[in-house]
């Protein structure tokens, strides 16, 4: 596969978080691979647009003729990470047609009163479906690792739990793409102290991020242990650097185009005689 515009080396080989990674040290400030600044990874965002939302419509149309493929996109982060932004700039490019987005909030009583991934299997996507999931099931291993809301014993029981639900995932046909959006601790303060100086930001604001954010190096254990735990070849974690909002855009859309590209999509030869077709439109 040849390199996408600007990148010296491919996204998804970089930001894997593979044997012996260490989140501690990596930066959240760089742009791995890439030798542009803001404005080139803009245009290479745009550039690349097309392709992605290509390969979406393949995806979706393969399904209408009996493909099983979908792809599910995992997005995890600390607050003010980016998600939103992934969603909107790399999502956004696609047909809503063919996407799932569904947004973790905390669970309700009903869903505690369940095993933590109940409320998730119904979310999964379908086939031709490109699936967003902002938050996710490792929620339940992250917060509750940090807060201590689950012990040694259940958080070892939802680690293999979640490796059996994605192994599940991947061999009924649907590609899990994980990524972790690597903010640093100052750039999340801007960020929090910007929205308190912009009326139009008051939305985004909630006062659990402070308080959520003075566990700051307890969540960072928690997720390093979730990528000991729970990156495998099926579903790999990447870690991209998010303090360069438009990085973090352009990595994750180059991760899904080569995840997407990887499922040798076709489009579909159709279920009619085109010949007869064509020859009935010179008539109609």
């Amino acid at each position: 596969m040849s390199l996408p515009l600007g990148f010296t080396a491919r996204p998804a080989e970089l930001l894997k978080a593979g044997a012996g990674f260490r989140l501690a040290g990596q930066p959240t400030n760089a742009a791995p691979g890439f030798s542009g600044k803001k404005d080139d990874g803009a245009a290479a965002l745009a550039d690349r647009a097309p392709v992605l939302a290509q390969l979406q419509e393949q995806l979706f149309a393969e399904s209408r003729f009996g493909g099983r493929k979908s792809i599910l996109l995992v997005l995890q982060a600390m607050d003010t990470a980016g998600k939103g932004g992934i969603v909107g700039h790399v999502v956004g490019a696609v047909d809503p047609q063919g996407v799932k987005l569904t947004a973790f909030k905390a669970p309700t009583d009903e869903e505690k009163s369940h095993d933590f991934l109940w409320r998730i299997r119904p979310a999964v996507p379908g086939p031709g479906v490109f699936g967003v999931f902002d938050r996710s099931h490792y929620e339940d291993v992250l917060i509750h690792r940090v807060h201590g809301w689950a012990d040694d014993a259940e958080l070892d029981r939802r680690y293999e739990a979640i490796n059996d639900f994605e192994a599940e995932l991947a061999a009924a046909g649907t590609t899990v793409v994980k990524i972790m959006l690597h903010l640093g601790a100052d750039e999340q303060l801007e960020r929090l102290r910007a929205r308190l100086h912009d009326p139009t930001k008051y939305w985004k604001y909630s006062p659990g991020d402070l308080d959520e954010r003075a566990f700051w190096p307890d969540y960072m254990d928690a997720y390093q242990k979730v990528f000991e735990r729970t990156s495998s070849p099926d579903a790999p974690w990447y870690v991209v650097p998010a303090d360069k909002k438009w990085y973090a855009r352009l990595a994750v859309q180059e991760i899904v185009i080569e995840a997407l590209a990887s499922l040798n999509l076709q489009w579909p030869a159709g279920n009619f005689d085109v010949q007869h077709e064509r020859a009935r439109l010179k008539s109609a």
